[in-house]
C-alpha cells in the first residue's frame, strides 16, 4: 500500500519513523511519502518537507507566519492528490493536520490518526470535526479514551509509543559516556529547554542561573535535532555549561535531576526515573489567549495522566530564578526523590501495553 504521513516536530519524527517500521512489518510492500524528518527519511520513502521548516511556536509566531502556512497547506493538499495514498496517517500537529483532514475525507481518502489532537484541553468543539474526518483514532493516553467515549467516538487506545523507544534503545556505560562528552564526575543536571528556538531562548536565560547555585553538579544542555550547534554557542560560551547534542535518552540515563521545558520531554524524563521541575513560558499575548481557551488544571503529560500534581510546574510568570532554585534543591533531597520514583512507577503502569507502533500498524493494514 501507499501511506502518506503528515508529522511536525521532533516527537512526532520519532513516533512516525516506528510506525513506519512497524508497517513495513506488516506490509512488504509498503511505500512512504512524508512530511517529517531525519529519522523518518532514515527508514526510507520520499520526504516531502522537513518539520524544521515548518516550526512556529504560539498563537503570534502563527499568525505573523500565517501566510507560509497556508502555503503548505495548499501544497500538501496538491502533493496528496498527485500521489493518491490508500492511507492517509496524521501524526500530532492538529493545527496543520486537521485542516488537510477536512480536505481529505471530502476527497474520499481514508484518514488514520496517531497521537491525537488535545481538544481535551482546549477547544473541546473540535472532536465534532474530528469524528466527520478522521475514519481510525489511535489514542496514547489512558483517559483519552472515555474522553472520546463521551462524545461517542470509538477510538483505539493502543498504549504510549515513548515506552517502546525507551525500552528499545541500547543501554550505555556511564563512564564511556561521560568521557566521550568531557563531563566531570560531578551528578548530571539535564537542561531540557525545547525544540524551537524562541522556547530554547526564553528557557536557557533562567535555566543557566542556577549554575551559579549548585557548583557541586555537572549542568547539560540537552541539543535538540532541530537545531544546530551553532545556534547553542551563544549560551555556551559564556557559561560552564556541557552541550551533548541529539542524545537526550542518553543523557537523561545518567541525570540526577532535570530543568524540563513543557512538553514529551516532561514524560520521557519521568520514564526514566529522572526528578524534574517542569517549566513554560512564552509570549505575554501567547500565554493570554492560551490561559483563555486551554481548560486543564496541568500543563506535564505526568500530571495530566496522574490527574495530581507530582512534579512542580513553574508557568509564565512563576518560572524565575528565585522559584526554579527552590525547586530544585527539593528534587535533589532524598524524600522528595524517593516520592517521585514512587510515583513515577505509578505513571508508567497507567500508560498500560507497550507495543504502541505494532498495535496502529496492525489496525491499520487490517482496515
Amino acid at each position: 500500500m501507499k501511506y502518506y504521513i503528515i508529522a511536525g516536530e521532533a516527537s512526532g519524527d520519532l513516533h512516525a519513523s516506528n510506525l513506519m517500521k512497524a508497517l513495513k512489518n506488516q506490509d512488504s510492500k509498503a511505500d512512504f511519502r512524508f512530511w517529517g524528518g531525519d529519522l523518518m527519511q532514515a527508514v526510507g520513502g520520499t520526504l516531502v518537507s522537513h518539520y524544521k521548516e515548518r516550526a512556529f511556536m504560539g498563537f503570534v509566531e502563527v499568525l505573523f507566519n500565517l501566510r507560509k502556512i497556508l502555503g503548505y497547506i495548499k501544497f500538501c493538499k496538491k502533493d496528496i492528490a498527485k500521489y493518491k495514498p490508500d492511507q492517509l496517517i496524521f501524526i500530532d500537529n492538529s493545527g496543520f493536520n486537521l485542516r488537510i483532514a477536512k480536505w481529505a475525507k471530502e476527497h474520499n481518502f481514508r484518514t488514520n490518526y496517531y497521537i491525537a489532537p488535545q481538544v481535551w484541553a482546549s477547544r473541546e468543539s473540535r472532536v465534532e470535526d474530528i469524528k466527520r474526518d478522521i475514519d481510525a483514532m489511535f489514542v496514547t493516553l489512558p483517559f483519552e479514551k472515555d474522553f472520546y467515549k463521551k462524545h461517542n467516538y470509538k477510538v483505539n487506545f493502543v498504549g504510549h509509543p515513548l515506552l517502546d523507544a525507551i525500552a528499545g534503545r541500547k543501554q550505555i556505560d556511564e563512564k564511556t559516556f561521560r568521557k566521550q562528552h568531557n563531563l566531570s564526575d560531578k551528578p548530571i543536571i539535564a537542561l531540557l529547554p525545547g525544540s524551537r528556538k524562541q522556547e530554547i531562548t526564553k528557557m536557557l536565560s533562567v535555566m543557566l542561573k542556577m549554575l551559579a547555585k549548585f557548583k557541586d553538579y555537572q549542568f547539560v544542555i540537552a541539543g535538540a535535532p532541530s537545531q544546530d550547534f551553532t545556534f547553542y554557542q551563544q549560551f555556551i560560551k559564556n557559561n560552564n555549561v556541557a552541550f551533548i547534542n541529539n542524545k537526550t535518552y542518553d543523557l537523561l540515563s545518567v541525570s540526577y535531576a532535570a530543568l524540563v521545558t513543557s512538553g514529551t520531554a516532561t514524560l520521557e524524563a519521568a520514564l526514566f526515573k529522572v526528578p524534574e521541575v517542569v517549566c513554560y513560558k512564552g509570549s505575554w499575548i501567547s500565554y493570554q489567549i492560551g490561559k483563555r481557551i486551554i481548560n486543564i488544571k496541568f500543563i506535564s503529560l505526568v500530571n495530566l495522566i496522574l490527574d495530581r500534581e507530582v512534579v512542580t510546574e513553574l508557568i509564565q510568570n512563576d518560572f524565575n530564578e528565585k522559584n526554579l532554585q527552590k525547586e530544585l534543591e527539593l528534587i535533589l533531597e532524598d524524600k522528595k526523590r524517593e516520592q517521585l520514583f514512587n510515583d513515577y512507577f505509578e505513571l508508567e503502569t497507567k500508560l498500560g501495553r507497550n507495543g504502541a507502533s505494532k498495535n496502529v500498524a496492525k489496525l491499520i493494514t487490517e482496515s
